[in-house]
């Protein structure tokens, strides 16, 4: 008597850029630097904190198979681009440069996530995450939220990288 094989699924992590690798929301406050500047006032925009170490550990973690997943303009596209370039950000953490994908639209994420099979999600809004259930098993709802934001259950709240790290790492180990 033949077993059916259980579907080996490969962990794949989608991260979000803004507000969540650059820009977090800290003690309220928004860091809008990034996005109200020139190009090169842009690139001396700092890392959210812990973030570098933290991608570091997941792409080794995740074999490599680790996306940034970003919603923005032509503009700010450039000005992503031009940051991770700047702050060697694909030399430090090890991440892929081929790994970085663009959307126009929010729920563009969710079909980004679908082609690559994406396993675990991190962003900083539930609007991006809701479409992304039933789709990504794993979503982690990042950074600080406004007071009385309702959190759903769908989503493990982490408000910071080490959080983040905390909640990823047993989800893991269990592939």
């Amino acid at each position: 008597m033949k077993t059916k094989k259980k579907k080996q699924t490969t962990p794949r992590l989608g991260i979000d850029f803004g507000k969540v690798i650059m820009g977090a929301v800290i003690n309220g406050k928004e860091d809008t630097s990034f996005l109200g500047t020139t190009f090169e006032q842009a690139m001396t925009s700092p890392a959210t904190s812990g973030a570098v170490e933290a991608v570091t550990q997941l792409v080794d973690l995740f074999d490599g198979e680790v996306w940034i997943v970003s919603k923005c303009g032509p503009s700010v596209e450039k000005k992503t681009k031009g940051w991770l370039k700047h702050h060697e950000f694909y030399r430090t953490t090890g991440l892929d440069p081929k790994r970085v994908r663009f959307c126009r639209q929010r729920p563009e994420k969710a079909k980004i996530c679908r082609q690559l099979g994406i396993t675990h999600f991190i962003d900083d809004r539930i609007d991006v995450l809701t479409p992304m259930v039933g789709i990504v098993p794993h979503l982690f709802l990042f950074g600080e939220q406004k007071s009385g934001t309702p959190i759903p259950d769908y989503v493990w709240p982490v408000t910071d990288w080490e959080q983040t790290l905390a909640a990823i790492l047993p989800e893991t180990v269990s592939r």
